[in-house]
Formats: C-alpha cells, structure tokens, sequence
C-alpha cells in the first residue's frame, strides 16, 4: 500500500471545492451572527467523559479515543460539538437568560454517518439556551431554513418529528432498555416485519401505537390522525400539540413540510422536536436538529436548548461548477510604483499573483484573467495579456 493513501471516507479538500466551502462557512456564521449568534470555538479533544457526558450510547461509539500521555486519562476526537456548545454554557458562560451561540469546526466520525458521507465532517451550527417554548424552536427551524437558502439549496424538504411520542409509549408501557433501543432501531429502519415481532410481548394499547407510528407520516392530516388514534397520554397530547403549533408558525417556510412520527435518530439524545431538511435527489440529509433539554441537566445545569447543525461538505456539493477565478498576474519586479499598485488592488480584494522568475511556460496553472502591464509610465491592469507580461507595453 503506497504510503500517502488517506484512510477510507477521509479525504483531500482541493482548491475549487475548498474555496466553495470556504465561501459557504463565513456566509453562514455571517447570518448566525446578525441574528445575535456568538460565535465559540471548542478544543478538538477533551476528556472522553465530558465530551460523551449527556449525549447517548449513539455518540459514543462514532467516537475515536486515544490515551492522553500527560495525565494517563482517556480522550476522545469530538464527533458532534452540540455538546461542546451545551458545556460552555453550563460551566463557563453560565448566564442566566437566553443565550445563543454558534460555532464552526471539523468533527471526525469512527464510521460514516451516511451514504458515501465523509468521516470527517465540518459542522456549523447554531445552539439557543434559556428558553423552553415553541417560539426558540420555531426560531431555530427558520435560521436553518435560511441558512440553507444562504448555501443555495432552492428545494428544501423538512422532516419535523417529536422523540416524546416514542418515549411516552416506552415508559406507560413499562418497556425493558434493551426491547426500547430495539424497537426505535426498527422503526428508523421501517422495517415493520421487526417491528411486528418486537413488539408482540407488549400490551395491546402500547403494540397497536407502535405499529401506527411508520403510518404517520404526510403533512397535517398526520397529526389528525395520531390524535384521533394515538392513546391520550399527556405526553403525547402535549407532543402533537406542539407539532401543531409549529405548524401554524411555519406555514410560510419555503419549502415542502412533512411531519414524521417514526423519526428517532438521536432520539436518547433529544427531548422533544427533532427536524431534518432534504434536498430533491440526495438520500442525506443537509442539516438536522432539535430540542435537547436534558444534556444541560447532565451537564448539572438544567438549561432548555434547541439548535442544528449542518455539514459545509455536504452543502458544497449541491453547486459542483468550479468557481471561476478572477486573478490579475503581475510581473516580478523591485518597482515601488508596481508594489504600491498591488497592494491597492490587494486592499480592494483583488487577487494578484506575481510571476516568478522562470515559469513563463506555466502562467495558465494560474488562473488570471488580466495582468498589470506599466503604459505611458503607470501601471494599468489589461485584460487578456497575460501572455505578455513581464514589463512595459
């Protein structure tokens, strides 16, 4: 095996694919920060029990860990930086009204998380602290709904679900740990034979509801249905008539809306609404979130929290075209009134490439569309001469 392979799903970002993610990471933290998102930055590493703390047997097995040589303890390489995000504000910003922050960074996975899905995603996203009612989820729903538009995505199909159906007909059923992690397994798969099967031990009323929950999925008339047969436990009246209220509040989302009561990824990690967003042609989902409430009361600060994250590579994806590159080539001289020139051009954004002494024959790998060439005594930049740069004109 030749020595600069990549391990399998990790992978070189080259320079048309780098510059659009580029692009799309400050459009969107440029967004995240006019509607009042701080920006924060976690380590890379920590500890494995604060990095794992509150966030699910899920996480922990995408999880890469190594043995810290300092101190003997274990680390882990962060696969998700919500629960970063969620300790910062328990222990170290430690406000006590609404807080929102955001945050931008790779991840690493030990498996990928999708089809053909790097291990190695960059994760933006968006976390609001504080605040328990409908009106921060509906807020986060919108921001992720805008900064999709912001990456270009046009046709945006979203996912809305709500993990405390799921979890209510567990605990009123009396549902042993490991027939649940079964069942939701199941039941994120649709594979309904399984789920029959699983599901025969059970009451009458908890089996009937499990089967009904990968019928309920559509628009409104979805939540119609789940309350006319879904049994009338608080929590799930609760649950649907939150979904409804979301529903209300969005009616002007762009975009297709659908409503998914089998939808459980993530489910022991989330605690109520859970959204995804899809775009036409593509099984991977573009962004995702939710409401996480308990991971604050794990990290020993009960803090309601809602937020999404998205993966910039995924997003890059969308709009394969190379950039086109708008570069201006100038020649390699000592010239003060040149390098005065470039630097004005510089100031004003313009890239300007200077051309090294020896690698005429080369000028194309370059990229530039104009070149300075000196008229009359003044430096101008000229459209199509490259070719002839290198002086006067």
């Amino acid at each position: 095996m030749r020595a600069w392979l990549l391990p399998e799903y990790i992978e070189d970002v080259l320079p048309p694919t780098a510059q659009r993610i580029e692009r799309l990471r400050r459009d969107v933290l440029d967004l995240l920060r006019v509607h009042g998102y701080e920006l924060v930055m976690p380590p890379l590493l920590e500890y494995v029990e604060s990095l794992l703390t509150g966030s699910g047997h899920d996480l922990d097995l995408m999880t890469f860990k190594l043995v810290d040589q300092l101190s003997g303890r274990m680390l882990g390489l962060r696969a998700d930086i919500t629960p970063q995000v969620a300790r910062i504000d328990a222990h170290l910003l430690n406000r006590r009204g609404v807080t929102r922050l955001c945050y931008s960074g790779s991840v690493l996975h030990t498996l990928p998380s999708g089809l053909n899905r790097t291990r190695e995603p960059l994760q933006v996203g968006a976390e609001l602290y504080g605040h328990a009612g409908i009106e921060s989820d509906v807020e986060i729903l919108r921001l992720m709904a805008h900064a999709l538009r912001t990456a270009g995505t046009a046709q945006v199909q979203f996912d809305i679900g709500h993990v405390g159906v799921f979890r209510c007909l567990m605990r009123r059923g009396g549902v042993a740990e490991e027939l649940e992690a079964d069942l939701s397994r199941v039941l994120q798969a649709k594979d309904l034979p399984a789920l029959r099967e699983l599901a025969r031990p059970l009451d009458r009323t908890t089996r009937e509801a499990l089967l009904l929950l990968p019928e309920l999925y559509g628009g409104d008339e979805v939540l119609r249905l789940a309350a006319a047969r879904l049994p009338r436990h608080a929590p799930i009246v609760a649950a649907l008539d939150t979904l409804r209220r979301l529903a209300r509040a969005l009616r002007d989302l762009v975009g297709a809306r659908t409503f998914d009561l089998a939808e459980l990824r993530g489910y022991r990690y989330h605690s109520g609404v859970v959204f995804f967003a899809y775009a036409s042609g593509r099984a991977n989902a573009l962004a995702r979130g939710g409401r996480y409430d308990d991971v604050g009361r794990a990290f020993g600060r009960a803090r309601a929290a809602t937020g999404f994250s998205m993966d910039l590579r995924e997003l890059a994806q969308l709009d394969a075209r190379a950039p086109k590159r708008r570069a201006i080539l100038a020649p390699y001289s000592a010239d003060a009134a040149l390098h005065a020139k470039i630097d004005g051009l510089r100031a004003r954004g313009e890239i300007v490439i200077v051309d090294l002494p020896g690698h005429r024959g080369a000028r194309e790998e370059l990229g530039c569309d104009r070149a300075l060439v000196k008229r009359g005594g003044k430096w101008s930049v000229v459209k199509g001469a490259v070719a002839k740069t290198g002086g006067n004109a």
